[in-house]
């Protein structure tokens, strides 16, 4: 994970698209940075092991599938389906760098189904946006940034990704492209329009 990562767009100061990339930037680095003061300590000595990941990375993972889902309990469903399939595949990991990248593919990817089923499930109705906000995480946000929650989580599945993955993941573009198996110009015009229609989401009354 990047330390600095390039930014995803280049928006003009003042512009409607620097102003939304803002609010989204403040919102997700302040859950980003609530996030890291909770995760335990890490443990540099140790052998790196399937219970050192979970320990370190699940809650984490948790609420950035919450972030792409909405529900705690499906976020929860799919980090373990995560994890699962990390051991299943642990002999074929390189290193810590490569399981944290597999978890956080297979948390998109698994997000992404959920998203999909929802879809064809005729009687599905989405949750209240109370739900978003459980995670004891979210609910330490401001209302201002709370706000900005809401209108992430009525952005299309794939530019809702690139936005959480860039100001919560604090991925790079290169990054972000492998979790989310685009291009790098893709993740560029992708955060460009997340950016504008969450604009007019949070300018709608």
């Amino acid at each position: 994970m990047g330390d600095s990562p390039e930014p995803v767009v280049a928006s003009p100061e003042g512009s409607v698209e620097g102003n939304a990339e803002r609010s989204v930037e403040q919102t997700l680095t302040r859950l980003r940075v609530i996030d890291l003061k909770s995760a335990p300590p890490p443990q540099p000595e140790a052998p790196l092991t399937l219970e050192d990941l979970y320990r370190t990375h699940r809650m984490r993972l948790i609420r950035l599938a919450l972030l792409l889902v909405d529900e705690p309990a499906t976020a929860e469903d799919v980090v373990q389906e995560a994890f699962a399939g990390l051991h299943r595949h642990w002999g074929n990991l390189r290193d810590a760098a490569a399981a944290v990248g597999y978890l956080r593919t297979a948390v998109v990817n698994g997000s992404r189904s959920v998203l999909r089923r929802r879809k064809t499930a005729r009687e599905y109705t989405p949750p209240h946006a109370v739900n978003a906000r459980s995670a004891e995480s979210l609910a330490m946000l401001t209302a201002e940034h709370q706000g900005v929650v809401r209108a992430l989580s009525q952005l299309p599945p794939r530019q809702r990704e690139v936005l959480v993955l860039r100001y919560y993941g604090n991925l790079t573009e290169a990054e972000i492209a492998e979790a989310a198996g685009i291009s790098k110009g893709t993740v560029k015009s992708t955060a460009s329009r997340a950016l504008e229609a969450l604009q007019k989401i949070m300018n709608t009354p």
